[in-house]
């Protein structure tokens, strides 16, 4: 059945008020659950620093702290809701073949973004945090170490948020080659340029040390490598 520009409009707007509602629940569910998120993400750093303490530099640290954590949850919350909402407003208009073709979209983009964050989380952050540790206690003037509690969480989720987008790398290249964009061949081709694309970015997008850039740069490339299998030769 046709709808006029006016249900259109109600309908996205009834959409929209569901996805505010869910993201109001994730939002109080995660002020109750901050601490725990809080020491979840905390607990690399003090897998190699057992003795470590961090640092909270003003009285509102605590509070923006939390505020900042509801937030984060809260969108982890409503991310699903929103594509949901998102693909229903949208799929009476699309064609048969176009609903398959979104779909895996759909499915493959959060899978492979929360792959990427639990890459960074159990291989990077141990050992990152190890060498900045060592590093940073093997000053040659007396030092110590405690890093702002707001730095880190800015830097730990920052960092979370690099390798879940890097990790959509194949995501964007098989898309390519499906609307026929990026031909397999071309992309075979491209192989060494890749290699020089993918380091300089993990060199830009890492901290500053080979290790954080060799994590990121190897299963970029690797996925890179796995996206040539799923492209179209044609």
């Amino acid at each position: 059945m046709k709808m006029t520009i006016m249900q259109h409009f109600a309908e996205l707007r009834r959409r929209i008020l569901w996805v505010a509602l869910f993201f109001a629940i994730g939002f109080f569910a995660g002020w109750l659950v901050a601490p725990l998120v809080q020491a979840f993400l905390t607990a690399p750093l003090m897998s190699v620093w057992p003795d470590g303490a961090m640092l909270y530099t003003g009285l509102a640290d605590g509070l923006l702290i939390q505020f900042s954590l509801a937030t984060g949850v809260a969108l982890l919350v409503v991310a699903p809701v929103a594509l949901w909402h998102a693909w229903a407003f949208v799929v009476p208009g699309l064609k048969k073949d176009e609903k398959k073709f979104i779909w895996p979209i759909l499915i493959m983009s959060p899978i492979l973004f929360l792959t990427g964050a639990a890459f960074a989380f159990y291989v990077l952050f141990p050992v990152a945090f190890k060498f900045f540790i060592d590093l940073n206690q093997s000053a040659p003037v007396p030092s110590v170490l405690m890093p702002a509690a707001r730095d880190y969480l800015t830097f730990a989720i920052g960092l979370l948020k690099v390798f879940g987008i890097a990790f959509q790398l194949p995501l964007v290249l098989v898309l390519l080659n499906r609307v026929g964009v990026l031909p397999r061949h071309v992309a075979r081709r491209m192989r060494r340029y890749a290699i020089v694309i993918i380091v300089v970015v993990a060199a830009i997008l890492t901290p500053p040390d080979i290790v954080s850039q060799i994590l990121l740069a190897v299963p970029m490339w690797a996925l890179f490598e796995i996206s040539l299998l799923f492209m179209k030769r044609n």
